[in-house]
């Protein structure tokens, strides 16, 4: 048994773990997202949610080890997408996607980018004073070069998500055939595709956890299914109902889960508490984890410490207006769009605040659009190229349920303003004027 440990996963059951990637899963790097929520603060909605980033990305790797298996691929690639898909997360600030906007905003950083200074030791996750017992250890990239992994190549896969093109190689219509150029992105698309390891490991994995069944996907048919095309991941038409499934599955789990009402009021007094502490307080949030963050606010005092208190007792703040697209003027929604800029987002607050005599503190403006695109760059993306002989298409000339989700929002509100619930209407009234007078 030397060698190699099984881990038991809630999920998938038995996890292997050898070489290298144990040594990986051991280290304090990763040994810290067992203190960071994959939801956040869901579990103040579905109290089964107490699931972690480690439990996450070892499933992850587990799923990337299957689709490798699936795809045949080479030694030398198999190594580098499973410890792409090890390590993809290591870089998330406590209460993961919570707090990104409020980093990116402050830091300029997401989450991929801590990943890989974490990766070649540019930033440290453990403490001065624990040396004595962690010791003195190496960037994990060096653990990856004696192994024969290239950390370069594992840091790309990670930090690459689908851009704003098209999904897939460059290809060329000739005489009713197609020509494909470009190399091998399926290794990336493993990691960051619009059917990828990550998202069919946190579907199910947060269906589980909060007892909603929306996340159920058919893992073993896209297993089935997947292949290599001119160097992209694509679905053999057999399993269009299967990606069908996923897509579904995503939208609606970001619905009721995800962008479930009272989980973004929770997340955004998160960030509230953040944005009213000491400026000292971001200078070490991409290592700290959920508890050791929520001890720093309530430590800093004030409305950090007010508001910190309450998301521990669960005195959570009340919607005092919510407004759909569909229910605002042409004239508002020109309005609306200018708030997705985060420095102008707290400006209105601040204006709402002063117009109901309230702090700025205790009110909050969601316009969740941008958070959205921010926490899930394929929300939108149900291009998935389909295979079908030897011409690939795109899923959407396949399934119109893909064509349709393309348009379907998967939140309720494009506006929601919360605020304490004895401020409520007066907080109501200040907002329909600042915002729509």
């Amino acid at each position: 048994m030397s060698g190699f440990k099984v881990i038991h996963d809630g999920v998938h059951g038995s996890v292997r773990l050898e070489g290298v990637f144990l040594k990986v899963f051991e280290r304090p790097e990763m040994q810290r997202l067992h203190g960071v929520h994959q939801l956040g603060l869901a579990y103040l909605v579905f109290p089964g949610a107490n699931h972690t980033r480690l439990e996450h990305s070892l499933g992850t790797f587990y799923i990337a080890g299957k689709m490798a298996h699936a795809l045949e691929l080479p030694p030398d690639e198999r190594k580098e997408v499973l410890a792409a898909a090890l390590l993809h997360d290591l870089g998330h600030p406590p209460f993961s996607h919570t707090l990104e906007a409020v980093i990116l905003d402050r830091l300029g950083q997401t989450h991929m980018d801590v990943t890989r200074s974490v990766m070649f030791g540019g930033v440290r996750v453990t403490q001065d004073s624990a040396s004595d017992i962690i010791g003195d250890i190496a960037p994990i990239s060096e653990l990856f070069v004696d192994a024969g992994i290239d950390p370069e190549s594992v840091a790309d896969m990670i930090d690459t998500p689908i851009g704003d093109g098209e999904f897939g190689q460059s290809k060329l219509e000739v005489e009713g055939s197609q020509a494909h150029f470009g190399g091998k992105d399926y290794l990336r698309q493993i990691i960051h595709g619009p059917v990828d390891a990550d998202q069919m490991d946190y579907l199910l994995r947060d269906a589980h956890y909060t007892g909603v069944a929306h996340g159920t996907i058919d893992l073993d048919r896209l297993l089935q299914t997947i292949g290599i095309y001119h160097g992209d991941l694509v679905v053999d038409k057999g399993g269009v109902v299967a990606v069908e499934g996923l897509l579904v599955a995503r939208a609606l789990m970001y619905t009721s889960v995800y962008f479930h009402k009272t989980v973004r009021i929770a997340e955004m007094m998160l960030c509230k508490a953040v944005e009213n502490a000491d400026a000292s307080i971001m200078e070490k949030i991409q290592v700290d984890t959920d508890c050791s963050l929520s001890e720093k606010l309530i430590a800093t005092g004030g409305d950090s410490r007010r508001i910190m208190l309450m998301l521990r007792y669960r005195k959570l703040y009340k919607k005092a207006l919510s407004m759909t697209t569909g229910e605002m003027e042409d004239g508002h929604l020109d309005r609306l769009l200018a708030l997705t800029d985060y420095k102008r987002r707290k400006s209105v607050e601040e204006e709402i605040a002063q117009k109901a005599g309230i702090r700025a503190a205790e009110v909050i403006l969601d316009v969740p659009e941008r958070e959205l695109l921010i926490s899930e760059p394929r929300i939108g993306k149900t291009e998935v190229p389909i295979l079908n002989g030897d011409r690939v298409k795109p899923l959407t000339k396949h399934s119109p349920i893909a064509k349709a989700l393309q348009s379907r929002s998967v939140h309720d509100w494009a506006v929601m303003v919360s605020t304490p619930e004895k401020y409520k209407d007066v907080v109501k009234g200040a907002a329909e004027k600042v915002l729509f007078s």
